[in-house]
Parts: structure tokens; C-alpha cells; sequence
């Protein structure tokens, strides 16, 4: 039953102006509670130095780590590279010597726990005069 014949029939449409401002604002809070993470490396390049040899002392103690992590203390290996056995070696090449140096060399492609082993068997044994070795430029 159609009660009113006179008007013509009005399609149904879909308002398109609140649907727009909806998604206005929700662009607008996901672009303010959105945090922006920047990976980002860290360039690190090592040192060189360009001074003269300086003349061996006899107060050090050298102690190098190759690339594999094997630890040398004046040249001899040590069987293992943990914090306890570092310290041991370290008093045994003082021996006597009252407040030595202790002289890090250690390879490019060690590792930093290996070092940082290094330093804290230096701190362990009482030595805390740490030098690190460089190579000069070529």
C-alpha cells in the first residue's frame, strides 16, 4: 500500500561527510599514539695512533688475544681463558714487580668478552694500570 503516489521514490544513499570524519580522527590518534622506531647501526672505527714506538718497559706484563679467543700471557698460552686462571697467570708474570702495566693486545676480530675478561682478571689480581696496543697507520 502506497500512500503517497504523488512523490517520486528516493533512492537510499549513504552520507559520505561523517563517515570522512571518522576516519579523519582516527588517523589523526593513530598517527599521534604511533611510535616511529629508528634501527640504526653503530659505526664504530677503531683507533690508530701515529706516535713513536714507545721504548718497552720493564714493568709490563703483555697479554694478547688471538682471533680465536686464546689468551697469551708474555707469550705463553694459557689452557684456559676464563676470569680465575687470567688472574693466576697475571701474578705469576708479575712476580716480584711491584705495580706492573698490564698491556693488551688483542686481535681486530676478537671478541670484547675476551678483553673484558682480560680486564677484570687485571682487577682481580690488584693491577689496575691497563694499557691497549695499536697499530700505526700504513
Amino acid at each position: 500500500m502506497n500512500f503517497q503516489r504523488g512523490r517520486d521514490r528516493e533512492e537510499p544513499e549513504i552520507n559520505l561527510i561523517p563517515m570522512i570524519d571518522v576516519l579523519l580522527v582516527i588517523i589523526i590518534f593513530l598517527m599521534l599514539t604511533t611510535t616511529y622506531a629508528k634501527f640504526s647501526g653503530l659505526e664504530i672505527n677503531l683507533p690508530t695512533a701515529e706516535a713513536s714506538k714507545q721504548p718497552e718497559q720493564p714493568n709490563e706484563i703483555d697479554v694478547a688475544v688471538t682471533a680465536t679467543g686464546q689468551v697469551l700471557v708474555d707469550k705463553s698460552p694459557l689452557a684456559v681463558s676464563d676470569v680465575k686462571s687470567i688472574a693466576e697467570a697475571l701474578r705469576r708474570a708479575a712476580g716480584s714487580r711491584q705495580d706492573p702495566v698490564i698491556v693488551i693486545n688483542a686481535d681486530a676480530k676478537a671478541t670484547h668478552q675476551s678483553v673484558v675478561d682480560i680486564m677484570q682478571a687485571a682487577q682481580t689480581a690488584g693491577y689496575p694500570h691497563i694499557s691497549f696496543a695499536t697499530q700505526s697507520p700504513r
